[in-house]
């Protein structure tokens, strides 16, 4: 008789919590109470508290789903959830599902993506990729997801489009729709500005697909510049030209590049010469020390942001690289010896601020179970020592400052209604000493203490002007230093009575001064820049500040003179935000002007809501077997599933399966059954069909531990997996019918530093995963496993040292045949013993970063090696039940090659030499050599 016992729904359980992971799968907490407001152009479901922000993104969505057709006029409603939860700011439209997410924490650095409101800048910029996703769906994109579905539309449509036209002109949007938008903002050209002030003549192949050793913009910035020059000099229907016949595929390869030659008469190459040409505005502009100091660095040098004075010799800033993350460090500008104070905790920016040999800046806090929820923390750090404590937990604190006695802290305390304060804490209990009311509703950045009853701080207004003003502590009042205007406002500091901060004054940023309320510009060595300067400091030892370069922000001081501050006028503070030659911006109709004020209805969203949603099928034909897969996840992704069909052709066996996962409660929950007809087999010569059933069910624990300098995760559960063969016809006494039960547990911990740039793996990590399989019903079964990765600093910064220690036991009965995990030495063909385990070494390293690519198809960024021993001792028995020992020894080298593909599409495959010191043993060659692909090349 013969045992049929195989387990089959692991790969499909693996896929679900790999989509899970990736896409906050069960972020939110189930006592989170959810809205909708449902109109014809979009349903928005948000927590209760943000119903009058949710009415504003239903009026401009719904402004715009009716006025702005400069894509084209498809339209199809679509879900919006609004996330209030975390710190991030952030937002994207996706398909698989079709859905929208903002996330409603705005970020204090308003030079970066302005000073609109903020649900209004992601409802403009977001509603143009609901428009694109609308209108590209046609022609041979529409093939494409009538026989794959949404993940079929997104794929086909990334192949089609360019990732720079999606944001550029989604920033276009923003811009055109507003006052402001990134388009108006100086700080946005500074990468294009840095790279041609530096002479950094770039290939269009490097632009497209960035660089792991030089700074390159990146495609937001690159895909405006292109897309506002097609309005400009083409039209402002240019571009739904192009698009349609790019996504219709007319011209089969290279379909976006015959789009422009179609529609705009040019060669795409001369398109974009062109269109670069015409924002290169630096002709005629005065080189400065730091333009000059960047055109001398081969490479990107590392940035140096925040400075701040120690004492009159002495500065402290925030220092990172490619190959370094952020640290806090102590420079004496006299010898240029530098110290380092401590690395800087998981920081959503490398803001501090420093008074009296003490830090504060707000650091990431990560809550143990909901990914959607996390917190910005304050900490403290002696310089003296390098010693950090918290002050506040669990809060939403932003950019902190600490008083000169060093008893008061005060910070921006953001809400998850939106609204916004400022609390004066106690440095050492961390509680409220006082809140400054906020009755006009402004949102502060970057504040300051002005004296012992006075905070000075930049603003932005609900229209989402600007200004500077000093707030008492005693009784409310406001003097404004400022008047409110469109012009970015930032990065203050106090010295005695003098309060210098950045602004935007023209098309460039700028620092000034304002001492005994008169303005001042700064007359330094970075007058004329083309790009920014920010985040001046003033103190003993004279001024100091950064410039935005092509190779990093850079550090620049010098001593006070009698011409160090120029008066100025706040006139330049208060010009009207530049247009760089886009003149079709002054076409606009302000969406941010034009609001409705209609009343839209809130009602409640229920978590049940919708929770069975497939959005994509996905076939797969091979030789032998042929299933097509329905993708479902619900659009607050707290279910997914999938329900699949396979035909064996070689059986003649059909199989159904249904599987799903559910993350809305603390454990996430499981459960899947699968059904396969006509199964058969020869036993012996004799044909034996049955039919069979499996049911599994579990549960998962995902925690985070993350916090400090470290990522780190613990995952563990328990499924229990059912399995019945039900056997007929006239030979069903040759295979063994029983049903039998087993569990299969598992604990993953990960715990890593954080990472550089050039950082193939962190310098110190952690990777230990368990399983353990065990029959629990009729028939018996046993096997455990435990590998573990340990990762360690290598000779140089961007090299890493790999060691792998596996061990795992099973049964020798071997009626149930449970996976092979185990990390078996390579170059062997991989076999399954009683007693298994490993030790390895792995040293990595990077060869080369070619930054080099053909056609459009392939790019590539970096060629990595690593060498590495591999050692794998067995203990089994031969058919004599005598127990027998072996080892399996292997070294060699693996070259990898970090691509991108289609100039977008990041791919890392490698090739891999084995030297085989037991060869012998399998009867193979010593010389083994394997392509090495990745597991995954679609993200799901």
């Amino acid at each position: 008789m013969y045992l049929l016992a195989r387990v089959s729904f692991i790969a499909l359980f693996s896929l679900i919590l790999l989509g899970a992971s990736a896409q906050e799968f069960g972020g939110n907490p189930p006592s989170l109470k959810w809205k909708q407001i449902n109109s014809d152009t979009v349903r928005i479901i948000f927590p209760d508290g943000l119903q009058e922000v949710a009415k504003k993104i239903a009026a401009i969505t719904g402004q715009m789903g009716t006025s702005q057709y400069t894509i084209g006029n498809r339209f199809r409603k679509i879900n919006i959830v609004l996330q209030n939860q975390t710190t991030i700011s952030n937002a994207y439209v996706g398909l698989g599902p079709r859905r929208s997410e903002f996330f409603m924490t705005p970020q204090q650095n308003s030079f970066e993506l302005g000073s609109l409101p903020w649900y209004q800048q992601l409802a403009q910029h977001e509603w143009r990729h609901v428009q694109q996703f609308n209108n590209f769906n046609k022609g041979i994109s529409r093939l494409f997801y009538i026989l794959a579905g949404e993940y079929g539309l997104s794929f086909i449509n990334s192949t089609a489009i360019p990732n720079w036209f999606w944001e550029g002109d989604a920033v276009y949007s923003e811009t055109h729709l507003s006052t402001q938008g990134r388009g108006r903002i100086p700080y946005f050209f500074n990468g294009y500005r840095s790279v041609w002030a530096s002479e950094k003549n770039y290939s269009w192949l490097k632009l497209r697909n960035g660089s792991l050793r030089d700074y390159v913009p990146d495609h937001y910035q690159l895909g405006y510049l292109l897309t506002a020059y097609g309005r400009q000099k083409y039209g402002k229907d240019v571009w739904a030209k192009v698009t349609n016949d790019a996504v219709r595929f007319k011209g089969l390869f290279y379909p976006f590049q015959s789009a422009v030659k179609r529609n705009i008469g040019i060669s795409y190459k001369e398109y974009r010469k062109a269109a670069l040409e015409y924002f290169n505005v630096l002709e005629g502009t005065t080189k400065t020390a730091s333009s000059n100091w960047a055109k001398q660095q081969k490479h990107f040098a590392g940035s140096e942001e925040y400075p701040q004075w120690i004492d009159s010799s002495h500065l402290l800033f925030v220092k990172s690289s490619y190959k370094s993350i952020p640290k806090f460090i102590k420079r004496n500008i006299i010898t240029g010896e530098e110290d380092e104070i401590r690395v800087k905790d998981i920081s959503l920016d490398n803001h501090f601020s420093f008074s009296n040999g003490k830090i504060v800046y707000a650091a990431v806090g990560f809550d143990l179970r909901w990914g959607w929820r996390d917190y910005s923390d304050i900490r403290i750090i002696d310089i003296t020592n390098g010693n950090q404590r918290t002050v506040v937990r669990k809060s939403k604190y932003f950019a902190p400052d600490i008083a000169a006695d060093g008893k008061s802290i005060v910070a921006v305390k953001v809400e998850t209604d939106g609204s916004c304060r400022l609390d004066i804490l106690d440095t050492d209990s961390g509680a409220i000493v006082k809140s400054l009311a906020n009755i006009a509703g402004y949102y502060f950045t970057y504040p300051k203490f002005y004296g012992p009853r006075k905070i000075v701080s930049p603003v932005r207004n609900q229209t989402g002007d600007m200004a500077l003003g000093i707030f008492s502590t005693e009784n409310d009042d406001v003097e404004w230093l400022l008047p409110f205007s469109g012009n970015i406002i930032g990065f203050t500091n106090v010295k005695g009575d003098t309060i210098t901060f950045s602004a935007s004054s023209g098309e460039t940023d700028k620092n000034f001064a304002i001492i005994n309320r008169k303005l001042y510009e700064v007359n330094n060595l970075s007058k004329g820049i083309a790009t920014g300067s920010y985040q001046l400091s003033i103190g003993e030892g004279g001024i100091v500040w950064t410039d935005f370069t092509a190779v990093g922000y850079h550090l620049m001081h010098e001593k006070l003179s009698e011409n160090t501050f120029q008066p100025a006028l706040s006139s330049q503070i208060r010009t009207a935000l530049p247009i760089y030659g886009i003149t079709t911006l002054n076409d606009s109709i302000s969406a941010q002007q034009e609001i409705s004020s209609n009343d839209y209805p809130v009602k409640k969203y229920g978590k049940g809501s919708h929770l069975v949603n497939f959005h994509s099928w996905l076939p797969s034909v091979s030789s032998s077997e042929s299933s097509i897969t329905f993708i479902s996840e619900n659009v607050l992704n707290t279910l997914q599933g999938e329900a699949s069909f396979t035909y064996n052709s070689n059986e003649n066996s059909k199989k159904i399966g249904l599987i799903g996962a559910y993350g809305g409660l603390f454990p996430w929950l499981r459960l899947g059954v699968g059904y396969t007809k006509d199964r058969s087999a020869s036993f012996n010569g004799n044909l034996v069909r049955w039919d069979q059933f499996e049911l599994r069910t579990g549960f998962l624990l995902p925690f985070n531990f993350s916090g400090g300098k470290t990522y780190t995760s613990l995952r563990f559960g328990t499924d229990y997996v059912f399995n019945k063969p039900i056997v007929s016809g006239a030979n069903k006494n040759l295979l063994d019918d029983k049903s039998y039960g087993y569990t299969n547990s598992y604990l993953t911990f990960t715990s890593q530093v954080q990472k550089a740039r050039q950082h193939i793996y962190p310098r110190f990590a952690q990777t230990i995963k368990t399983e353990f399989s065990y029959g629990i019903t009729q028939i018996e079964g046993r096997q455990f496993l435990a590998d573990g990765l340990w990762y360690f600093p290598g000779v140089f910064n961007n090299h890493s040292l790999v060691f792998n220690t596996a061990w795992q036991s099973r049964d020798t009965a071997r009626n149930i045949l449970f996976s092979n995990n185990f990390p078996f030495s390579r170059g062997y063909n991989v076999r399954s013993f009683f007693n298994m385990y490993k030790l390895a070494a792995n040293y990595h390293m990077p060869l080369v970063y070619p930054d080099w690519g053909f056609a459009s198809i392939v790019y590539f960024q970096r060629i990595r090696a690593n060498f590495f021993f591999d050692f794998t001792h067995i203990q089994d028995f031969d058919q004599n039940r005598a127990k027998v020992t072996r080892e399996y020894r292997s070294y060699g080298t693996e070259i990898f090659f970090d691509t991108k593909w289609w100039n977008q599409q990041p791919l890392s495959f490698g090739v891999r030499y084995s030297r085989l010191l037991d060869a012998n043993v399998q009867g193979i060659s010593a010389n083994q050599w394997e392509i090495v692909l990745p597991v995954t090349i679609i993200n799901r």
